[in-house]
């Protein structure tokens, strides 16, 4: 009779020890059945840090313009700018009325700059500038019919082609100061090639815009695509960008290289080695 009096004492006392470190307590219990308790609710999952923020590019900004339309146009114009048909289409007597507003607002920023526009080095200074500007971004003018022409030819050649170290002068459209530098296109013939003086138009009429580098070896790649449809096609460019050399962190030897592989460049290993080789990349 001892034993078994003292077993049950020694298991009561172990089921007490056991409620006790699972947090049991039968009056919470209760409170919790009746609903007088809170259940505690896992807490919800944080969102990134970067989600909370309404106004970084991040968040709002649109996808890029070579992802949202066409490459080319019906009317042969390529990634146009919004206002790009209107100057296309413009008389003489509205043409000079875009130049003249243009120089009226350069007027503007010299004397905000606590220059005198009226002073003889920069008497025409605003005109200069409002002609260069236009000149610069021409390239959203241009149709890409005229650049290319009947330069098409069929052809049964199925190795690779390269025009290497095309010079290119473009604006980032950041700072609106220039970058500038080398381009290098490539492209393996499906049964049509292109006159080569069209690959260094091709790229000077994307060059001759506000652009990034990369969305520049992007935009060059994919039309060279579309206009030939090659087996593949690889772009390089090499260039130095004033924003970076002349202000911000200065660094004059940076140089920056972006690409842009399609086709059998991107799927196939061996030839994107190639043409890197035939760059003295490799």
């Amino acid at each position: 009779m001892y034993r078994k009096d003292q077993i049950d004492k020694e298991l009561s006392a172990k089921i007490k020890s056991m409620e006790l470190d699972s947090g049991y307590n039968q009056e919470q219990e209760e409170e919790r059945a009746n609903g007088t308790i809170e259940t505690h609710q896992p807490a919800p999952k944080k969102e990134p840090w970067y989600k909370k923020l309404s106004d970084v590019p991040l968040n709002t900004r649109p996808a890029s313009p070579y992802t949202l339309n066409p490459p080319i146009d019906s009317d042969g114009l390529s990634w146009p700018s919004l206002g790009a048909r209107e100057r296309l289409e413009s008389s003489n007597e509205e043409s000079s009325s875009r130049e003249s507003r243009i120089a009226e607002a350069v007027k503007t920023i010299l004397t905000e700059l606590g220059e005198d526009p009226n002073r003889e080095g920069l008497l025409e200074t605003p005109e200069r500038y409002a002609r260069a500007m236009l000149f610069f971004t021409k390239g959203y003018e241009d149709n890409i019919k005229d650049v290319i022409k009947r330069a098409v030819f069929e052809e049964d050649h199925d190795e690779m082609v390269i025009v290497k170290d095309i010079e290119i002068y473009s604006l980032c459209e950041h700072h609106l100061v220039p970058f500038f530098g080398k381009c290098h296109i490539a492209y393996i013939p499906n049964k049509k090639v292109l006159g080569l003086s069209k690959l260094a138009r091709l790229a000077e009429m994307y060059a001759r815009r506000f652009q990034v580098q990369e969305r520049l070896t992007k935009q060059i790649a994919i039309a060279l695509s579309e206009i030939l449809q090659p087996r593949g096609v690889a772009v390089v460019i090499e260039a130095t960008h004033m924003c970076m050399v002349s202000r911000g962190v200065q660094k004059s030897g940076a140089i920056t290289s972006t690409s842009c592989m399609l086709g059998c460049f991107r799927a196939q290993q061996k030839t994107r080695d190639e043409f890197l080789t035939l760059l003295g990349r490799r």
